[in-house]
Formats: structure tokens, C-alpha cells, sequence
């Protein structure tokens, strides 16, 4: 639950989005030329029809809308078909709803960003007594993220609580930085700033979002998500299982709170961005501060970058049967709602693309291109391991005669072949060209996705090595590789076997042996 696209960015599993905002010169509005719509609709028709995306998308320029439709199914039970209307938990996307009602009570004179914790929660713990509301809104308090915890897994998510009783499970953990050290991103904080607002505001959090911010932009079908409520429109949330898709995990919208407890649609975001960024809810100042990043491109609840030099305000949101994306580009006034009621990378990756035509850029879909057959002995001179992140490999392998890419634990992307040396998948929009030595073998591709490209060296040959079986024997056991996703090691027959969660198991030969033997560092054993 709760884990956005800059959560997983750490984690291989984020490495795949990759590259998520366009690479262009911005534009002014008057200067964009008009989208092609229909592309639009097939670029997210391909991701329905393989299955990755159901859910609703949103773009306008201003309160113009350009697209604006449901995709698949709210129910797959009864077959109730997604709309425009229907009701998305936002995950993630909740903060900068809390960021907002800190700066709204700050502006009121209720709290100063720069107050310690402590001030408005006497009961806080000394190790917070350097923590300020500040370093709670930009994710560098050093208070760790609950949600990574072993047992949050398998006792907290389940049972209904008070912010206060959550915020019990991780108030004596030792802090993992000096506050304002650095950035690391923790569903805690935002919790934690849940709760002050009910502190300060005098009122429950939910109410508190409702009287001021949902109320006042006239956003009638958004709220603070109850399991136990009668909600019209909502969708109900699906996650990708061996067999296909089946009914997300439970968990109890009492916890996530300020860190990702809302619901709404695509229509009410469109609402959000036009009211906060017109004026209608903050102050200029307050405005100013809010879209303004201090460490990691973190701002107030949203990240901000510039890529290409257009800037672009965006937050992504996980949590058990939803995966959503928001991203607002101010130059253009360009609103980009992408919300999807099946677990995946698929909101991320279009919100980046249907940002790139409402801009009018030079798009090229995958499903556009020709792919033509290349003998194996070619595709072999390829295959190996490229590194795309210090903690990430994408490795490229030959099955047949089809050259299959791997990240993590993800499922495996068929590449194919434009030219002998430029490759593209079809089930993501992205793009593989290779970088050929004297001997034709690759010595690095380039992994293109959304106008941004990233390099990536080819990693040295591996060569398996022979190991006593009593050393074998240190190794088995499951260890957390990010939360939801574990990778359980087994010695079978004298040879460790590898199974990550919901994929087959494979030997694990040809893993380095540092890379087990530094396993706690890299990835805590359950």
C-alpha cells in the first residue's frame, strides 16, 4: 500500500517507468499545437487490450478538456463498466492534500512549517525533538516508513485504528538520518501530519480535507475512503496474479490516512489542479512554497523537476488494488489524471506519454513499428546484463528466436527488432538501441522512454562458481527485496533456487556470491 512512483524509485521495480516526463522545450499554451486525439486512444487502448490498465483518463489545457474516459472495468464481477465518474483510491496522490490543509492551517496562523513536531504533540518522543513540520512535508525527518515493517504485512493493514494508535507502531524506532540530512520517503510522516492536522484544526482529518479543499473547489465525489461505506461509483481494485487478474489484498483505509486514504476521479483532479494552481485555495506565498523542491526534487506533498526545461508538478500513489498518477505542467496549464484500479507501472507510463501529446511532441508508438526477424546468432552477440540503476540490472537474454528483456522480479518484455541494433517492446511504449564493440558484441544500450533516454554499461561476464554445500546452507531463506515483494532462496539438490513472489523459481547459479552474502544489507531477510 502507499507506495508511490518516487517510493519504488530506490527499487528495481520503479527502474522500469524509468523516464516519465517528456524531454521538449516547453511551449507556450497559445504556441501547443492541438493533440491527436486519436492516438491518444490508441496508446491507451494498447495498454487495456494487454490487460495492464483498466481505470479512467483526464487531459486538459486549463478547464479545456482534450480526453476524458473510462477504460475497462470498475467491477470485473458484474462487469460494470468504468467511467469518468468513477471513484479511484488515490493512494499516494493523498498527499498533496495534507500538504495543502498544513499550509491552509499555517496561513490561519494555527502552525508555522518550521515548528517542531513536539510543539504541536507534546507526547512525540525526544529522538523527534529536531523534527519539524517542514522535514515531515518534504520526506527528510528520518523517521522511518512503517510500511516497510514485516509485520504491518501481516497483522497491522488488516484491523481498523486511529492515527495516533499507527503512529505508536513506529514512534520509538531509532531514526535513520539527522532531520534535514536527506530525502527518503516516508508514508510515516505524512501520517504523522495527518494527524497534527486533527491537533491543530480541532477536526478529524477527513473532515477537515472535506470543509476545506474538497467543498470550496466544488469536488463532490471525492472524500476519505471507509471500507465499511456504501460509496456509489467505486471501483473495485484488482492486482495481476499467475492466472491473470484477481481481487486485490485487503487493508483498512484507517491507516494510510494523511499518506494515502482519499478517493476521487479524474474530473475532481482536474477540479484540484485548477483551483489550487489558479489561486482559489492558497496564497501566492503559501503556493510558492508548496511547488518549490528541497531535497530529491521534493517539494509539499508533489515532486518537481524541469526535464528538458518544462517544468512539471506531478505525484504518483500505490496501494492494494490501485496504482494512480497526477501530474500538472504550469507553463501550459497542461492537467494529466491517470487512475487505474489494477496494480502497475501503466498510469506512470501513459501520464508521461499523454503529457508528451498534449504538448504536441513527435510521438512514435511501439505498436506503430515494424518489427523485422534477425537471425539468433545475432540477437546472442546482445544478450547479457546492463546496468540501469546501482541497484538495478536489465537483463537481455535469447528464448528461441526472440530477444526477452528482465528487470527485478517483473515479468519478462519481448524486444523486437526495428534495425540490427534498435529494439522495441510492445507491451510498454519503450525503446532499446544497442551499442556494438569491434567485435559486434554490445558494450551498452540506450533505454529510451517518454522523450528521455538513459545509458546503460553493459555489466562484466559472470562465471559460476562451485560452492561447498555448507556454505550453500547459509544462504536459504526469504528475504524482502521492497514491500509485497519478497525473494525466497531454497537449496535444492546441492543448487540455491530463487522464487520472487508470483514468478516461477529459477537456480540462482550464476548470482555473484557477494550479492547473497551482503543479502541483509541489500535486502532485510524476513
Amino acid at each position: 500500500m502507499l507506495v508511490s512512483t518516487r517510493a519504488l524509485a530506490a527499487a528495481a521495480l520503479a527502474v522500469v517507468s524509468l523516464l516519465v516526463a517528456s524531454a521538449s522545450a516547453p511551449l507556450a499554451a497559445a504556441e501547443t499545437p492541438q493533440p491527436d486525439v486519436a492516438r491518444m486512444e490508441r496508446l491507451v487502448q494498447a495498454r487495456v487490450a494487454d490487460k495492464s490498465f483498466m481505470g479512467a483518463v483526464l487531459v486538459a489545457r486549463g478547464d479545456q478538456v482534450i480526453l476524458s474516459k473510462g477504460y475497462g472495468f470498475a467491477n470485473l464481477e458484474w462487469n460494470v463498466p468504468n467511467t469518468p465518474a468513477t471513484k479511484f483510491r488515490l493512494g499516494s496522490v493523498t498527499k498533496q492534500f495534507t500538504a495543502a490543509s498544513i499550509l491552509l492551517l499555517a496561513e490561519r496562523g494555527k502552525l508555522a512549517l518550521e515548528d517542531p513536531v513536539k510543539k504541536h504533540w507534546p507526547d512525540a518522543p525526544a529522538a523527534w525533538d529536531a523534527v519539524t513540520i517542514y522535514h515531515l512535508l518534504t520526506h527528510t525527518s528520518g523517521i522511518p516508513n512503517f510500511r516497510n515493517y514485516t509485520e504491518y504485512m501481516q497483522t497491522w493493514k488488516f484491523a481498523s485504528t486511529t492515527a495516533e494508535k499507527t503512529i505508536a507502531h513506529f514512534r520509538d524506532k531509532p531514526l535513520e538520518f539527522t532531520p534535514g540530512e536527506r530525502m527518503n520517503y516516508s508514508n510515516s510522516g505524512y501520517v504523522l501530519l495527518g494527524y497534527l492536522v486533527e491537533r491543530v484544526s480541532g477536526q478529524l482529518y477527513a473532515e477537515f480535507v472535506r470543509d476545506n479543499i474538497f467543498k470550496p473547489l466544488g469536488m463532490k465525489d471525492s472524500g476519505y475512503d471507509v471500507n465499511a461505506t456504501i460509496l456509489p461509483n467505486r471501483a473495485a481494485g484488482y492486482t495481476p496474479g499467475p492466472g491473470g487478474l484477481m481481487n486485490a489484498p485487503y487493508v483498512d483505509m484507517t491507516i494510510p490516512h494523511g499518506a494515502g486514504a482519499l478517493y476521487s476521479t479524474t474530473e475532481d483532479l482536474l477540479r484540484w489542479t485548477q483551483g489550487l494552481f489558479g489561486g482559489r485555495l492558497l496564497k501566492p506565498e503559501s503556493l510558492q512554497k508548496f511547488s518549490s523542491p528541497y531535497k530529491g526534487g521534493y517539494a509539499l506533498g508533489v515532486g518537481v523537476s524541469a526535464p528538458g526545461g518544462r517544468r512539471m508538478i506531478e505525484h504518483g500513489g500505490g496501494i492494494e488494488g490501485f496504482n494512480t498518477q497526477l501530474t500538472y505542467f504550469p507553463d501550459s496549464k497542461i492537467t494529466v489524471a491517470v487512475l487505474a484500479n489494477v496494480n502497475g507501472t501503466a498510469p506512470t507510463q501513459l501520464a508521461g506519454q499523454l503529457g508528451q501529446f498534449a504538448h504536441g511532441d513527435p510521438v512514435r508508438l511501439n505498436s506503430e513499428r515494424t518489427a523485422i526477424p534477425l537471425p539468433k546468432e545475432r540477437l546472442e552477440m546482445l544478450a547479457g546484463s546492463y546496468e540501469l540503476a546501482p541497484t538495478a540490472n536489465l537483463i537481455v537474454s535469447v528464448e528461441g528466436d526472440q530477444l526477452i528483456s528482465r528487470l527485478g522480479g517483473q515479468p519478462p518484455v519481448p524486444l523486437f527488432a526495428e534495425t540490427p541494433t534498435t529494439f522495441f517492446a510492445r507491451v510498454v511504449e519503450a525503446e532499446v538501441q544497442f551499442e556494438l564493440g569491434a567485435d559486434g558484441k554490445a558494450t551498452a544500450l540506450i533505454f529510451r522512454q517518454n522523450g528521455q533516454e538513459r545509458r546503460s554499461p553493459r555489466v562484466l561476464e559472470r562465471v559460476a562458481v562451485e560452492l561447498p554445500l555448507a556454505v550453500l546452507q547459509r544462504y536459504p531463506g526469504t528475504y524482502q527485496i521492497a514491500p509485497g515483494f519478497n525473494l525466497m532462496i531454497t537449496l535444492e539438490n546441492a543448487q540455491l533456487v530463487s522464487q520472487a513472489t508470483g514468478q516461477e523459481k529459477s537456480s540462482v547459479r550464476r548470482i555473484r556470491r557477494q550479492i547473497l552474502s551482503e543479502g541483509r544489507q541489500r535486502a532485510d531477510r524476513v
